[in-house]
């Protein structure tokens, strides 16, 4: 954070901690974080950090990483043209089919994923296919139920960067899969809400390969002094398009040779389960 006024840094990150814990959002950041000078991106990944750091203070464990802006229909929605990158923690993942409370996250959304699963560290500068490859032990389908403190999601690329990537929770799906025994680049994704479709992509929609996508933020992980580590989830980025949530939704996401995972939404702010 050299150069940067670490005060207004604090401000900024205090903004979207309370926005967090009350629930209640706030204006975009992005024209304060431009104020800040330098480079705006690497102003936003600062904010980002101090609050991963207040985080893991406050006992939560760090379980991996999410890959946004990836999908060009997202992008598109979103007006950004490149990806971020979001903390993981524990009490982000829910089970497949659990009921989830709205109250769980902020103006949530869903979209559909491949999330790989790591049985070795990924520590190099410049990692290849081959490493990423390599160090994947399977891939899981999955829901990321995204959710951002600012108001009406009215974000550009600094604002969710701030924001933890607009990262809320995440659901996988529960059978493993070899990166071989499906064909991560032409696989068709399908995803409804009570059986009527809300999203449709495909595999190549994730920066053409989820895989890139994941090599990209092994190389980015490193270059910041946080490589992926054994046992990290990545989650790769959205197939398509996001949907929006209401109470008493259930969303099943289908992707050919993953399965499926569902994320199931109460009636009413606070789960009973």
């Amino acid at each position: 954070m050299s150069g940067l006024d670490l005060n207004a840094v604090q401000r900024i990150a205090d903004a979207l901690w309370r926005a967090q814990q009350t629930g209640v959002p706030v204006a975009p950041v992005r024209n304060a974080i431009a104020e800040l000078g330098g480079d705006a991106l690497d102003a936003a990944y600062a904010v980002q950090r101090v609050n991963t750091e207040r985080q893991l203070a406050a006992g939560r464990r760090l379980v991996g990483r999410k890959i946004g802006l990836t999908s060009k229909a997202v992008q598109t929605q979103l007006g950004v043209d490149q990806p971020d990158f979001g903390m993981l923690f524990d009490d982000m993942s829910i089970a497949d089919g659990e009921e989830i409370a709205l109250s769980r996250t902020q103006q949530p959304k869903v979209e559909a994923e491949i999330a790989l699963v790591l049985a070795r560290d990924l520590p190099h500068e410049r990692n290849t296919i081959a490493d990423l490859i390599g160090a994947t032990a399977y891939a899981l389908p999955a829901i990321e139920i995204v959710g951002s403190r600012i108001a009406n999601w009215d974000i550009r690329l600094t604002d969710t960067v701030a924001d933890n990537a607009s990262s809320g929770l995440f659901v996988l799906g529960n059978r493993p899969v070899k990166l071989g025994a499906f064909d991560i680049v032409h696989c068709g994704m399908a995803m409804e809400r009570r059986g009527d479709p809300v999203s449709v992509g495909v595999g190549a929609a994730c920066l053409g390969n989820p895989l890139y996508a994941a090599v990209w933020l092994a190389n980015t992980m490193t270059r910041v002094g946080a490589p992926l580590k054994a046992g990290d989830i990545v989650l790769t980025g959205a197939l398509g398009p996001m949907a929006a949530v209401q109470a008493g939704d259930v969303f099943t996401a289908h992707i050919e040779g993953l399965g499926s995972v569902s994320a199931s939404f109460a009636h009413h702010s606070e789960s009973t389960s």
